[in-house]
């Protein structure tokens, strides 16, 4: 299984803050399942510049690659990347795309989308070069009008929705439907520190975790890369 979204890498945000809690969070992701990690930091725009932000990324992942064992995880690098206005047609966000793919996962607000929002971020999914993923889609669904969705997915754009998404018995029937439609594509635990938020792919029920391990959507995405 791919973890699709963590925050595992140490000292980026409010995730793992060491090498050795990162460390200790791939052992449980590996005991749960999961043979593929992608490393999805958050960036805030507001905080630092795609170089800024990439040279800190480039220094926690050193450091972890360092004493990452034999049989860790495979591992990609990426981002979750918080909208801003104009994101549409900015050319820095290519530089943030998970490493080896197309892939740019997207956090949008919580709250309800201005039409200046939704023509960006469709003007984002059109670009050649940028596959847009919505992070834990599943979180804008009651803010968001129905008639969006549909929308959105006939312009392209992919959803990652959350392992509780599954789990919870008050969301799993309509996350199953989701997966069974085709409009998931992407799972992610959303994993952030060992006593909060941990790897929590053991809590899916046994017969939606057999579904989710043969779902076709879950392959590798593009070309993997571990660097």
């Amino acid at each position: 299984m791919i973890d699709f979204h963590t925050h595992i890498l140490p000292g980026m945000d409010d995730g793992c803050k060491s090498v050795a809690e990162s460390l200790w969070m791939l052992r449980q992701e590996q005991q749960q399942g999961v043979d593929t990690v992608v490393l999805t930091p958050h960036y805030y725009p507001w905080e630092n510049s795609p170089e800024e932000f990439l040279a800190r990324r480039s220094r926690a992942w050193e450091a972890l690659r360092q004493q990452l064992p034999e049989d860790a995880p495979q591992l990609f690098l990426g981002a979750e990347v918080h909208y801003f206005d104009g994101i549409g047609s900015s050319p820095q966000v290519q530089q943030l795309r998970i490493s080896g793919t197309d892939l740019l996962l997207l956090e949008m607000p919580f709250s309800r989308w201005t039409q200046r929002m939704v023509e960006d971020l469709l003007e984002c999914a059109a670009a050649p070069d940028i596959q847009v993923v919505l992070a834990h889609a599943e979180r804008y669904f009651s803010l968001q009008p129905k008639a969006i969705w549909p929308r959105l997915r006939s312009s392209g754009i992919w959803m990652q929705a959350n392992v509780s998404f599954f789990s919870s018995w008050k969301t799993r029937y309509q996350a199953m439907r989701m997966l069974q439609r085709g409009e998931i594509q992407f799972l992610g635990s959303d994993c952030h520190r060992q006593h909060w938020r941990a790897p929590n792919w053991d809590t899916l029920p046994p017969k939606i975790a057999g579904n989710i391990r043969i779902t076709r959507h879950l392959e590798p995405a593009r070309e993997t890369v571990q660097a």
